[in-house]
């Protein structure tokens, strides 16, 4: 399937790009790619590192991400069976844009939720005021 990169537009509900701007947005899949970063990682050990996921979410996504070039996945010839997962060179080139937006979330975390706050008082007295006007 031949694609124009010039008539790319994530916008577009259409555009192939979305689907891959979505994969990349997924919090488990950014979360997978960010523990691959230190290289090859069996199931149970990223499991532990992303915390709170479950088997089934983890291997759903782990699917996606081979099925994308993002990963690849190594079956060892053992018993119990063993099998690593890293980073193709497709999926290394998303370190760089992840860690930066890992490092704004970690800056920025407390203006966020200093912001929630203050929108959330902001419509509790709203409400307040609504229930006891006329």
């Amino acid at each position: 399937m031949e694609t124009n990169p010039q008539a790319a537009n994530v916008l577009d509900p259409d555009c192939p790009s979305r689907v891959v701007f979505q994969r990349i947005g997924d919090k488990w899949a950014s979360l997978v790619i960010q523990v691959l970063a230190e290289g090859p990682v069996r199931f149970s050990e990223l499991r532990k590192m992303v915390h709170v996921v479950t088997p089934k979410v983890l291997t759903q996504t782990l699917r996606s991400l081979e099925r994308d070039g993002l990963i690849t996945r190594k079956v060892y010839a053992q018993v119990p069976p063993r099998v690593d997962y890293t980073l193709t060179d497709l999926g290394e080139s998303l370190l760089a844009p992840l860690s930066q937006l890992r490092e704004w979330a970690e800056n920025n975390v407390p203006a966020i939720i200093d912001a929630r706050d203050t929108y959330d008082e902001l419509r509790d007295a709203e409400v307040l005021e609504g229930s006891t006007g006329p």
